[in-house]
């Protein structure tokens, strides 16, 4: 037996960024930041200080550049685009002049002013409590670290040998490009959200890839034995021959059911005996578009708009937005687009937000719009100008009150008003909904529900305040349980408010995308449902092989359940019964 097999098998779980199996050695990508001294300068070294910084910052842009143009061969331009924003950065006049007047005046070393300066706003976006955030700002350190080393004159390795999964503690966009020029079955990092652009482009280049596993960087070393499952998110080290002949025959059956999903993308999403569901995909970048059209979407049912606003400290005009808005509009078009007003504060740091005690209970979502009227009916003109095409709809975030409705609708109102005197074309009917997504708003679904034209359920947020649970806290997160009775209760509560208004009842929380919970929803009268892309041809394949009557005796068991325990029993219950061709490896 060989040494490598003796060691003990070490399995981690993280979040699945994207999927497919790999079996393989570990390449271990240390990216240390380089090492910055604070020097101070004579006062005849200052112009030769200038003249590094230049040489650095010439550099650095040559590299950037011919890494987007590899990605724009690899990936296609509009994924690629997001490395135009290191460019942006490194070529922003305001942020190289006040480097160098920094240096003039303090006359210290560019490393450590550019050091000091950059890493003032990756500082900024770490503070945020947001994945999303921390991705931008890694973004941003690795921006600096590339001037820093070409300041340095050191050099990254970019080219191995033989066939490797990259296991780092976290990857930018350019790290995943540079390292991709190699033969990468997979990646594996301690850092990242399934939104990051290194998932992006990972998904992209169909490679596997789990974000989020801890110190996954810590337990590897290159050479490392291992498997990586980007369907259920699992890692592991030093497998077992058992372990090596169970994912194997995994790959193998994965592979054949992909292949049978890929024929389901041009068909609707339509039980056995004809009941249809709408099925489309929840997005934030525009990066993501033409995956969501490959997967076979219906439409995008949550755009967040609050995308618009990384990396800014003020929020976008209108012109900017309204440019924003249409590429998406004209590109899923004749389907429909949900766009979500922004979903700032709480857990999202953007401008105007606050620091408070208990933010997610405080000043967020639209409760800020209501309170800054000019940035509300700002976004409110983009969106109405941007959807002319009959195809977009609006929709608002953490609503609590029918107070709250009213007043977005009057403000909808003077919009539309003022559009009309400016003579500029906008579609009178455009839908308006709302996220259901707090205990009171839902307890007043039916009064709501003759306000608006459809709601959507942010599941995510409901069962955390249903519960009382924040499931980002340690402490109390195994109490988050998103198949409680109380919360399936609820949704058939909302569902049946919306229906006695006539209006449709969507989902664009995670639930909607949970193989199990799939046919529960459809059965409890969910008309929509929006997921994340790389699961969406899955739902539309669970979907396609039951009867909706089925999914209505599911429900109906499921409603008489009195804990999580025995509601998920029911479910996987019903799911060996009825979903044969469906492996249960996907859940």
């Amino acid at each position: 037996m060989s040494i490598q097999s003796e060691k003990p098998e070490i399995v981690l779980h993280g979040i699945p960024a994207s999927h497919g199996i790999s079996m393989g050695s570990a390449y271990l990508f240390l990216k240390d930041s380089p090492v910055v001294e604070e020097r101070f300068l004579n006062r005849d070294e200052v112009l030769l200080e200038h003249e590094r910084l230049n040489r650095s910052l010439e550099k650095s842009s040559k590299e950037l550049r011919k890494i987007l143009a590899f990605a724009q061969e690899k990936i296609g331009e509009a994924k690629a685009r997001v490395l135009d924003a290191q460019i942006m950065v490194l070529e922003d006049p305001v942020l190289i002049d006040s480097i160098k007047k920094r240096i003039d005046k303090e006359k210290k070393n560019a490393e450590f002013i550019v050091n000091d300066e950059i890493g003032k706003y990756a500082s900024l976006m770490l503070k945020a409590n947001d994945e999303y955030m921390h991705e931008r700002a890694h973004d941003m350190e690795d921006l600096k670290n590339r001037i820093v080393r070409n300041l340095l004159q050191e050099r990254l390795i970019s080219k191995i040998d033989g066939s490797i999964i990259v296991v780092a503690h976290t990857l930018t966009p350019a790290d995943t490009m540079i390292l991709s020029s190699n033969q990468v079955l997979g990646y594996a990092t301690d850092r990242g959200g399934i939104t990051s652009h290194a998932a992006l482009f990972s998904r992209a280049m169909k490679i596997p890839a789990i974000v989020g596993l801890g110190d996954v960087s810590r337990y590897v070393s290159s050479g490392n034995q291992l498997i990586i499952d980007g369907y259920s998110g699992t890692l592991i080290i030093h497998p077992s021959d058992q372990h090596i002949k169970e994912y194997e025959q995994k790959r193998d059956r994965m592979l054949k059911f992909e292949q049978q999903l890929s024929s389901l993308k041009d068909l609707p999403a339509e039980t056995k005996d004809g009941h249809k569901v709408e099925l489309s995909a929840n997005i934030e970048l525009l990066d993501e578009l033409e995956y969501v059209v490959v997967q076979g979407s219906q439409g995008i049912g949550l755009y967040r708009t609050e995308s618009l606003l990384l990396g800014r400290d003020d929020f976008p005009s209108e012109q900017e937005q309204y440019e924003e808005y249409k590429k998406i509009v004209d590109r899923i078009y004749p389907h429909r687009v949900i766009m979500r007003t922004f979903d700032i504060g709480g857990d999202k740091v953007a401008p105007a937000t606050a620091n408070e005690t208990n933010p997610f209970l405080g000043w967020r979502g639209i409760r800020i719009s209501l309170d800054k009227p000019v940035l509300f009916m700002n976004q409110l003109r983009a969106m109405l100008r941007a959807g002319a095409r009959k195809n977009l709809s609006i929709m608002f975030p953490m609503v609590a009150t029918i107070e709250e409705v009213l007043l977005a609708k009057q403000y909808v109102r003077k919009v539309k008003a003022e559009l009309r005197a400016e003579g500029i074309k906008f579609y009178e009917k455009t839908p308006i909904g709302v996220m259901i997504e707090v205990p009171s708003a839902a307890l007043m679904i039916s009064r709501i529900a003759s306000e608006v034209d459809f709601v959507s359920i942010g599941t995510n947020d409901l069962t955390q305040y249903l519960l009382a649970v924040d499931r980002g806290n340690t402490l109390v997160s195994k109490l988050y349980k998103q198949f409680h009775p109380s919360v399936i209760n609820t949704l058939k509560h909302i569902v049946n408010g919306a229906h006695k208004q006539n209006i449709w009842a969507g989902i664009c929380g995670e639930m909607a995308g949970h193989p199990l919970a799939a046919p529960l929803l459809v059965g409890l009268g969910i008309d929509e449902l929006s997921v994340v892309p790389a699961v969406l041809p899955e739902i539309k394949k669970i979907i396609r092989s039951l009867n909706y009557s089925e999914m209505q005796e599911l429900a109906t068991n499921a409603l008489h359940a009195e804990t999580n325990e025995e509601l998920e029993k029911i479910l996987m219950k019903f799911f060996k019964k009825n979903l044969h061709d469906i492996p249960l490896d996907s859940l």
